[in-house]
């Protein structure tokens, strides 16, 4: 937080998405909202904790109910010169504000409005593969890409608010995971509040009627974003020089070839260039670089000037449909340049373009106008068949090309619960209903319970959306022998699931059981409260149960589950919802809280009493290696990666035993499932004592010397019957 006060001329080094806190500080933003999610979460858990900060600058802050709920706040830009910011995951994110988006930009604004877009494409990401791209041009909003650098980004944040109040247009700032983590310096200016308040604003209303999306002013609105705002922008971005021109350092070989990248895709093109000997450590390239920090709208003059002198121009645009490509194409047709373009037919047609992929796309490229000598190739060498042989996908390689095959036998490691996740317990108690009563539709959430699709559970036939758990099972709901299982979290539930699924299941007379998974916090995106956590808030309104939420919308038959490790309760109250001849909606809630934000919290506490010498016991589970039989079904019941296996301790079996690592939490689940599944009795649970106390001690010597004399004993009973 401290970083946030930096003053003119004082360097800040950090990571990305602090500094684009940073710079919202210095561009006198009014108000900022968001929901949370992958890359930009961070950007909101800083703000959280900014409140100090945010006040002494009369910044109003808000954690959205929703990304709607956040677009829609951007309408204070609309009448007044306020600058406001609001923040979220694309696509999904920009999918759910899109209504809000489209109204904004269509009415336009008169105070900078900027739309911070976490671009969650590629490596890492949770989401469907697509791009922020398509929604920009359909509203027609300007889009930046900065280059992946601290000054770029910080640069970009105040250059959009610009941007925007140029062409009243609201703009959205593209950036990907990595601009987010990235770490590096900039020199800071002093933060800023802004001119015109909230107040002001409060106490001097102001109303434009031509801003308002209804006829006949919406149509005059698209013949606005034409004839006004989309000049205006294109020429602030040439006169501001928002996009970069790098002539190249040897204009002699490579003067008639030139490559044109997306700001956030520079850094790889760089590192590219490098391994082919065309760029050093610093950036400096040996082939000219036109650099779009603004990826849309594409500048018609910048693109001709470009391409004037060029035999042919590289376009490195990451993710498909290539709108760039195809718009560059376009303007240089239609401008009668003779430039040759290339792209997707030298680089693969989706995926990420990471440093390998693009390496062989410009390698093709520049082979092909001789600027650099094809690879030698290859002797043939003597072909070793695998055990396992691997099957290719012609068409997966066609499209992601290049990829390298990964043989069978190296095993895919899928996403997982965390140790002692409270969620794990509610499939294995799925799992042990639809043994006794046949299986169930389940349809699926976003969220950590959707892990609940992979092994061992294998459950969940489709995810439409957060806190769309419910509502996707709304087509089956029809008299049958069985009913449909739906699954949603708690901050689904509050996001969207209350309205478009409970709400909805109630007015059409569902008869189908919702699962809340209720763990205190939207666990996934990193633990932010949400309405009904139950940790005090000191900024938030907190503890409202989704129980009386629930039971306020109409449904009759609700049921909650303290404990989800109590898995004879879960598995009851299961079989009783899915068997119960009573009419209507079903909700079970299922409340335990994240386990990883527990362990956070307990482990802070745990380690301080055990530095000041107190009394402090945890519990572990462990396996009798001389009970376990190898079957392995709490395993497959449980998939903990505390549970693992070893080598079976007794030579006369070969099977491998259950272990318990020490990376267990002590939640008992693994004991609970075996109890549950009537499995085996080999699961013991021990307690670890730190600071023992006298009697601690004098009870450990006393079970030592109970043990030991009945070790002893079977001992000789084993030599004598050897005799």
């Amino acid at each position: 937080m401290k970083k946030l006060r930096l003053g003119a001329g004082e360097v800040f080094s950090g990571e990305g998405i602090l500094a684009v806190t940073k710079a919202l500080l210095e561009s006198g933003v009014a108000y900022v909202a968001g929901y949370q999610g992958s890359p930009i979460s961070h950007l909101m858990d800083v703000l959280a904790d900014a409140q100090d900060i945010l006040a002494e600058n009369g910044i109003r802050f808000e954690n959205s109910a929703s990304e709607a709920t956040a677009a829609a706040s951007l309408a204070a830009s609309v009448n007044y010169p306020l600058r406001g910011a609001v923040t979220f995951k694309a696509t999904v994110g920009t999918n759910v504000a899109s209504d809000a988006l489209a109204n904004l930009a269509s009415g336009g604004v008169t105070g900078g409005a900027l739309i911070i877009v976490g671009e969650d494409y590629g490596e890492g990401s949770s989401i469907m593969q697509e791009r922020s791209h398509a929604f920009a041009m359909k509203s027609q909003m300007w889009l930046l890409d900065p280059r992946p650098n601290l000054p770029c980004i910080v640069q970009a944040v105040k250059d959009g608010f610009d941007l925007s109040e140029a062409s009243n247009t609201p703009v959205m700032l593209q950036l990907r995971v990595r601009s987010c983590h990235v770490h590096g310096q900039f020199v800071a200016s002093d933060n800023r509040r802004s001119k015109f308040s909230i107040q002001d604003a409060l106490e001097n209303p102001t109303r434009d009627v031509s801003r308002i999306v209804l006829p006949p002013a919406s149509f005059l609105h698209e013949h606005e974003k034409i004839q006004h705002r989309w000049p205006a922008a294109v020429k602030f971005i040439e006169e501001r020089r928002l996009n970069e021109f790098f002539d190249g350092d040897d204009a002699g070989n490579f003067a008639d070839v030139g490559i044109a990248v997306q700001g956030g895709s520079y850094n790889t093109l760089i590192r590219a260039l490098e391994q082919l000997g065309l760029a050093d450590v610093f950036g400096e390239s040996k082939i000219p670089l036109y650099v779009m920090n603004v990826a849309y709208p594409l500048i018609d003059a910048e693109w001709e000037r470009f391409c004037a002198d060029k035999r042919a121009v590289l376009v490195l645009e990451e993710g498909q449909p290539n709108f760039i490509e195809q718009n560059a194409a376009n303007i240089l047709r239609m401008a009668g340049t003779t430039a040759a373009l290339h792209g997707k037919d030298v680089l693969p047609l989706a995926g990420e373009y990471n440093t390998a992929t693009v390496l062989k796309g410009l390698r093709a490229f520049l082979e092909q106008y001789g600027k650099i000598e094809p690879l030698p190739q290859p002797a043939p060498v003597r072909k070793v068949i695998p055990l396992v042989q691997a099957t290719p996908d012609p068409v997966a390689a066609e499209v992601l090309e290049p990829t390298t095959l990964v043989d069978e036998s190296v095993h895919a490691r899928p996403p997982g619960f965390c140790t002692g996740c409270p969620e794990r317990p509610i499939f294995t108690a799925m799992k042990l209903v639809e043994r006794e009563i046949g299986e169930h539709h389940v349809s699926a959430d976003i969220g950590c319970h959707l892990f609940s699709i992979l092994p061992p559970f294998n459950l969940g036939n489709t995810t439409m959306g957060y806190g769309l758990g419910s509502a996707s099972a709304a087509a089956l709901n029809a008299p049958a022998g069985k009913r449909a299982i739906s699954v949603m979290g708690d901050g689904g539930f509050w996001h969207n699931g209350l309205t478009s699924g409970i709400a909805n299941a109630v007015f059409n007379k569902s008869d189908n059981l919702t699962i809340v998974v209720d763990n205190s916090y939207t666990s996934a995106t990193g633990g932010q409260d949400i309405l009904s956590s139950t940790a005090h808030n000191d900024t938030r309104s907190t503890g409202h149960a989704i129980e009386d939420a629930i039971k306020g919308v109409g449904v009759k038959w609700v049921r909650t589950i303290r404990r989800t490790y109590d898995l004879k309760a879960m598995k009851a109250t299961l079989k009783e919802a899915l068997t119960t001849g009573a009419k209507g909606p079903k909700v079970l809630i299922a409340q335990s809280e994240c386990m990883l934000n527990k362990q956070r919290r307990e482990k802070t506490k745990v380690r301080k009493a055990i530095a000041d010498g107190e009394r402090v016991v945890r519990e572990r589970f462990g396996v009798d290696s001389d009970t376990c039989t190898g079957d392995h079904s709490c395993i497959r019941l449980s998939g903990c990666p505390s549970l693992s296996i070893k080598p079976n301790p007794d030579a006369l079996r070969t099977d491998p035993v259950a272990s318990v690592l020490d990376s267990c939490v002590g939640c008992g689940l693994c004991g609970e499932v075996s109890h549950a599944a009537v499995l085996c009795p080999s699961f013991y649970r021990a307690q670890i004592v730190s600071n023992p106390t006298r009697w601690d001690k004098l009870r450990q010597r006393l079970r030592d010397a109970v043990i030991g004399f009945l070790q002893r004993r079977d001992a000789v009973r084993r030599a004598r019957y050897a005799l």
